[in-house]
């Protein structure tokens, strides 16, 4: 009988802590949905990219936070930077220093660290973190991440903005090879995501589904 009682005390304290976490989870991704930039964080990226309109940089803004909930979602694992036009946002967020230290705890419980964007390479930690980022965001848009039929925002803007220097996505690169709609330039693709061509492995593709609430702790803390 104390066995039993103990073995019962145990799960009841496991689920406690899974719905806390859960709870905590939910708390943060709202705080992040709701989070108002700093007043003049879209005329500092107009100043980076003067191309853009206002309408434009709030649209770069809800890249932005797509970023920020995957990482969250993914229990504050590595994850890495898809869209040079998002990361130019994030890197001026960050330069207001005690407002995105302020961010970040209330977000994540911890400070993220900025990286560089970056596509599909031989970094297998760069493709481990756009793997589990591409999942994500496919997985908050009803997308299904194996076989895309169109992209996450993340992974769309930099070609819908038209940015110069930006990486230019689409969900399946076989047609558009052949066409050569793109011209010269060659599209990343995003069916490449789970496919092993790259490094060698599918590293975390699939691991950072946001049901999993046991990622907790994980390399960016969520503490």
């Amino acid at each position: 009988m104390k066995f039993a009682s103990l073995a019962i005390i145990a799960t009841l304290l496991l689920l406690l802590t899974l719905l806390w976490r859960r709870w905590r989870r939910s708390v943060r991704a709202d705080y992040i949905r709701t989070y108002t930039f700093p007043p003049a964080l879209y005329e500092k990226l107009r100043k980076r990219r003067p191309e853009l309109a206002l309408k434009d940089c709030q649209l770069v803004g809800r890249a932005l936070r797509q970023f920020f909930l995957a990482y969250l979602q993914g229990g504050c694992r590595y994850v890495s930077m898809p869209s040079q036009v998002t990361d130019d946002l994030w890197h001026e967020l960050i330069l207001y220093t005690r407002h995105y230290d302020s961010f970040c705890k209330k977000a994540f419980g911890d400070f993220l660290h900025h990286t560089p964007a970056v596509v599909l390479s031989r970094d297998k930690q760069n493709n481990s973190g756009l793997r589990r980022i591409w999942w994500l965001t496919c997985r908050e848009e009803n997308i299904d991440p194996r076989k895309p039929s169109r992209l996450p925002l993340l992974f769309a803007i930099d070609k819908k903005l038209n940015i110069t220097d930006g990486f230019v996505y689409v969900p399946d690169c076989r047609g558009i090879t052949r066409s050569n709609d793109h011209g010269s330039s060659t599209p990343y693709c995003g069916g490449d995501f789970s496919s092993s061509d790259f490094d060698g492995s599918t590293d975390v593709f699939g691991d950072g589904s946001d049901s999993n609430d046991s990622g907790d702790g994980g390399d960016g803390g969520c503490g």
